[in-house]
């Protein structure tokens, strides 16, 4: 089953639009989930080591490409380099350690998940001193390794994550192998259309994460009475004209507007509906009646970072 949609890649390679997220998910899970899904049509996961389960979703591709259905090959698996592994001596180690629970022999696309760096061991900062600034432990040094990594065939593909245009300028300014692809959170809400068109005129693709508002993370990770996509009277009001979930709607807008999306579930049947979202045509009129909802409103607000000594307090430069 060929995606609808895809993403292309200057070399040819194509990265399918709808991907499973596998943030959240399980251990005991997400196994299930990334079979469930490989097995229905899709021909994206995403995966990265902090999410604790890469090992889990590892026993997954095992199996599903070990049954000779699914190659290797016709799956695109992206993941992210967590921030105790910055330096440059740790970036192609904890590559190596994600490729082993994986149990890949390469990724697609691997990506520095955040523009800021933790001492090595650091799981989550309790205090100011597990933290390197950006002066300590610079992005280009993490970069050169990146570029590396994609040297030795480790990696297909290499990008960012949760970087603003003035982090990627400053970076590009820097490498002559600038990032290929972006992941950061897009949704009616928080549409970043002057990221985007960076991204565009620059060779940049966009993978949006919490398309659907990421409504089951973790409560210290939420705002008293944020507001709910999947309840937006307009999101609510465009399904119906189309016969279609408000999450159907949420990702093929994402779609529509050219960028990958990463809806996450572990259930089958929203997991096949998801998949299912690019089947009709949002029209001029949906489109509109969206664009009067962006608020710049995150969930994810990076402010999990802060601390009163470090230098992250203003992660997206706004």
């Amino acid at each position: 089953m060929k995606p609808l949609r895809t993403l292309k890649y200057k070399n040819g390679d194509e990265q399918p639009a709808i991907g499973l997220g596998t943030w959240k998910s399980g251990k005991g899970e997400v196994t299930k989930a990334v079979e469930i899904a490989l097995n229905n049509g899709y021909r994206h996961i995403d995966c990265a080591a902090t999410y604790g389960n890469e090992n889990e979703v590892g026993e997954a591709f095992e199996k599903v490409f070990g049954e000779g259905e699914i190659n290797r090959e016709e799956v695109w698996i992206t993941s992210k380099l967590w921030n105790d592994s910055h330096k440059k001596e740790d970036v192609i180690p904890a590559l190596k350690k994600t490729l082993k629970d994986l149990k890949l022999d390469y990724l697609d696309l691997y990506l520095i998940h955040w523009p800021v760096a933790f001492k090595k061991g650091v799981g989550f900062p309790e205090s100011d001193d597990e933290y390197y600034s950006l002066e300590e432990v610079p992005i280009i040094e993490t970069w050169e390794a990146m570029v590396e990594a994609k040297k030795q065939g480790l990696v297909k593909h290499i990008g960012v994550s949760n970087f603003s245009i003035k982090k990627l300028k400053d970076l590009m300014s820097k490498t002559n192998e600038k990032p290929e692809a972006l992941q950061v959170e897009l949704h009616p809400y928080l549409h970043q259309n002057e990221l985007l068109e960076f991204c565009s005129k620059n060779g940049i693709n966009v993978t949006a994460y919490s398309p659907l508002g990421s409504g089951d993370r973790a409560d210290a990770m939420k705002a008293k009475d944020e507001p709910s996509l999947l309840e937006n009277p307009t999101i609510v009001k465009i399904a119906k004209k189309h016969g279609a979930s408000a999450g159907q709607v949420l990702i093929n807008w994402a779609v529509q507007r050219g960028t990958a999306v990463i809806p996450n579930s572990t259930n089958k049947g929203r997991i096949i509906e998801n998949l299912a979202s690019s089947g009709y045509q949002l029209d001029k009129e949906d489109l509109a009646e969206i664009d009067k909802l962006d608020e710049h409103f995150r969930y994810v607000t990076g402010e999990f970072f802060v601390t009163d000594g470090n230098s992250y307090s203003n992660i997206y430069d706004e």
